[in-house]
């Protein structure tokens, strides 16, 4: 397989050195301030490895619905052989799922999946959500009064695993091992050999949950895949490789869990901090999808989200050359806030804002298709969440740390005192 020859030794002097990406996530606020100031694309050092961060959602927004930009590092990313040996964050480049796909590869992989996500999939989920939902936050409410509780470990966190689990038909002794594997594919303080260990482990967990599903199937998305697995096996280009089967539930997993868990951490902990954007939404001045799509702008689940790859050289704004073969990295969360489009205002939280528009969910051919879903779960959590504890507060002295990782954009914990349940 023909790929672009590169020399990462040949340094362009016109390109100045590039920002190191703290991998604890701690210096995220000034490194948000030093890509604006750097302008829409600059060098970033990713755990060892250069890349182009773009953070101007405009450039971005081009950048990722064109076709000279790919996501398969296997065929475009001259140092992929190399790196994957090595690089803390192989898995991202390395699995063979839609995530990673390009051009008709990651259109027949994205077709096999998208029947699980469409609006009207999603509207038949929502009473079982709000079951969910519900069943937790019945919990929370027997607790002690005055009790600390921490909502990403209570509430963030086990509705999304919750929700696609069903979704996949995954039993409940192999969904306790979806927790810490998750985690750490988005740590990004782990060494390479834990890191590998890790996609190993996970990889393993999830032939065995195929290997459950083709003995005993159901009317789940594990099943559909397996059966379209199985039966268009050696039928063409149509056809879904066993490395692609299991490392599409891998994605999905990944995906559709995390990023939820952020959505949730993030909007609890952004009206909490801005009291007066939740009495707009408590006085109908604003609705919980606004609150929804604020949180999403403000924080995006994804704080960077490796890696693309330039299929030629593409000439960008202020003489700026991405160089054929060259790593591309999406900075959201700057994109998120960038004053290109939101002024000066774009740090603040207002649930009254008129423009929705934001990249959380990517754009173009890989905008992620689970975003109906995530919309639904964080609306209907932080809806039900607020009506049951309307005296919901930071605990006394709460401090916030952010999770260990460049990728993941939330908490470590979420401290609170839920104060007394509605009646």
């Amino acid at each position: 397989m023909e790929r672009p020859v590169l020399d990462p030794n040949v340094l362009d002097p016109n390109v100045p050195d590039p920002i190191v990406l703290d991998p604890t996530g701690r210096a995220r606020e000034a490194e948000t301030a030093e890509l604006f100031a750097r302008g829409p694309a600059t060098p970033v050092d990713i755990l060892g490895v250069r890349a182009w961060a773009v953070s101007d959602p405009l450039l971005l927004e081009e950048l990722l619905k064109d076709p000279r930009v790919s996501k398969d590092g296997l065929r475009h990313w001259p140092d992929y052989d190399r790196v994957v040996r090595t690089w803390p964050l192989a898995l991202w480049v390395s699995v063979r799922n839609m995530f990673n796909a390009h051009g008709a590869d990651h259109r027949r992989l994205r077709r096999l999946v998208s029947s699980a996500f469409t609006p009207r999939q999603v509207v038949a989920m929502t009473a079982r959500v709000e079951e969910l939902t519900d069943a937790l936050l019945d919990d929370l409410a027997g607790g002690a009064p005055g009790e600390v509780v921490d909502l990403r470990e209570r509430f963030a966190y086990p509705l999304p695993i919750q929700v696609i689990s069903q979704l996949l038909g995954v039993p409940r002794e192999v969904t306790a091992g979806f927790r810490d594997m998750v985690d750490k594919v988005f740590a990004t303080t782990l060494a390479p050999e834990e890191s590998a260990a890790n996609g190993v482990a996970f990889q393993a967990l999830l032939e065995e949950l195929i290997a459950v599903k083709r003995r005993e199937p159901g009317e789940d998305m594990t099943s559909l895949l397996i059966a379209a697995r199985d039966t268009e096996s050696g039928a063409g280009p149509a056809a879904l490789s066993e490395e692609e089967l299991r490392d599409t539930l891998l994605l999905i997993v990944s995906a559709g869990y995390e990023t939820t868990v952020n959505l949730i951490d993030n909007g609890i902990t952004d009206l909490l901090a801005h009291p007066d954007q939740l009495a707009l939404v408590r006085a109908g001045r604003a609705g919980w999808d606004d609150v929804v799509e604020e949180a999403l702008r403000r924080n995006a689940p994804l704080a960077h989200l490796p890696m693309r790859f330039a299929v030629e050289d593409i000439e960008l704004p202020g003489g700026v050359t991405v160089r054929r073969g060259e790593p591309i990295l999406g900075a959201y969360q700057a994109a998120g806030r960038h004053p290109v489009r939101y002024g000066d205002s774009g740090a603040g939280f207002d649930v009254t804002r008129p423009a929705k528009d934001h990249l959380a969910f990517g754009h173009g051919p890989h905008f992620c298709l689970g975003a109906p879903l995530a919309r639904l779960e964080g609306r209907t959590a932080l809806s039900r969440l607020f009506a049951r504890f309307p005296d919901l507060a930071f605990a006394p002295g709460a401090r916030l740390e952010p999770v260990d990782s460049l990728i993941s954009n939330g908490h470590r914990e979420l401290p609170v005192l839920l104060g007394p349940p509605a009646s």
